[in-house]
């Protein structure tokens, strides 16, 4: 009986000091701020850039239109169970994708506020400069759009597979439990010229929580005495990262889908192998992704198949090439 007692007393140990480990843990970095990276940087790094001036986008609103509440067990929650701002991911998206060399995004979600400033400037140049001899400084004209991007986050289905395994035996019990999630989001391109839809393309992300524990309730000496513990460890992906992940992935899908339909050109110079037809990837990805295709790897070791035709042209190093790998 003491052997077992004491089997027992370190295997819970061994699990509530796992557990205080990961709790501590946590509590340290909770009080360190820090700039959250894009979830899918590689891949807006990846896209090639663009081929002439950027282009001029505006976003009004990205908004929420799912309806779903944050789930709750039992109780009544007001809260929205995606993010109410999706906007700004999209807007550091644009600005970001290829290594900030496609779009120039201008205010517009705060219209308000800037035609409000605008006014103030024109009603204080009025009354300071109005003795100078043209009159008052006139304001720059504000900058014009000719792409609008919209769209929103249409779908956030819970529990969209759940499932778990445990087992008890004498009192002894542990189990694993998972859920799944799903948030969509959908996003266009508009031409403010002609008012058709370009571009229109649709991603989603899941959302995976999981939920670990282990417990024991059981009576020793003939119900004498009495032990009882239990620990546990769950972990879930945040919703707003999940949001802006998708967000990423559609704006990447977005720029390859506009440089198919003729919208815009990548940039030949950037790519001495040639304008790549699929998206590169880094070079341990790339290695499997294409195992038997000749790959071309640029200055960010960022690679892509390259066609037979340009074997002769890229096998050459210069500045900005780093090396062909050959199969």
């Amino acid at each position: 009986m003491n052997k077992i007692l004491i089997i027992i007393g370190l295997l819970l140990l061994t699990g509530c000091s796992g557990t205080m480990q990961k709790s501590l843990a946590i509590k340290e970095n909770a009080g360190s701020p820090r700039v959250q990276p894009a979830p899918l940087a590689d891949r807006m790094i990846a896209v090639p850039e663009l081929d002439g001036k950027k282009i001029t986008i505006a976003v009004y609103s990205f908004s929420d239109k799912t309806g779903q509440r944050k789930p709750a067990d039992n109780i009544a929650n007001l809260s929205s169970a995606v993010t109410q701002g999706s906007e700004v991911w999209v807007i550091k998206a644009l600005q970001e994708i290829g290594n900030k060399t496609w779009f120039e995004v201008v205010e517009r979600i705060g219209m308000d506020n800037l035609i409000k400033e605008r006014q103030l400037i024109r009603n204080t140049r009025q009354v300071y400069e109005k003795d100078l001899p043209n009159g008052p400084r006139a304001l720059k004209p504000m900058v014009f759009a000719g792409l609008i991007l919209e769209g929103g986050i249409i779908g956030y289905d819970s529990n969209v597979a759940v499932g778990g395994v445990g087992g008890r035996y004498l009192g002894i019990g542990a189990q694993t439990e998972y859920r799944v999630d799903t948030v969509t989001v959908v996003m266009r391109i508009v031409s403010v010229s002609t008012g058709k839809v370009l571009l229109s393309i649709a991603t989603e992300k899941t959302i995976a929580s999981s939920r670990s524990g282990a417990d024991v309730f059981k009576f020793l000496d003939m119900g004498t005495k009495l032990i009882e513990s239990e620990t546990g460890y769950s972990v879930n992906e945040p919703v707003n990262y999940a949001v802006r992940a998708a967000i990423e992935a559609g704006v990447v899908q977005l720029v390859y889908e506009g440089e198919k339909e003729g919208l815009w050109k990548f940039k030949d110079a950037t790519y001495h192998g040639g304008t790549p037809k699929e998206r590169p990837l880094p070079i341990k990805e790339a290695l499997e992704r294409w195992p038997e295709a000749r790959l071309y790897c640029n200055e960010r070791d960022l690679c892509w198949p390259v066609a037979e035709e340009s074997k002769q042209t890229i096998t050459t190093r210069d500045n900005n090439d780093k090396k062909v790998h050959p199969k």
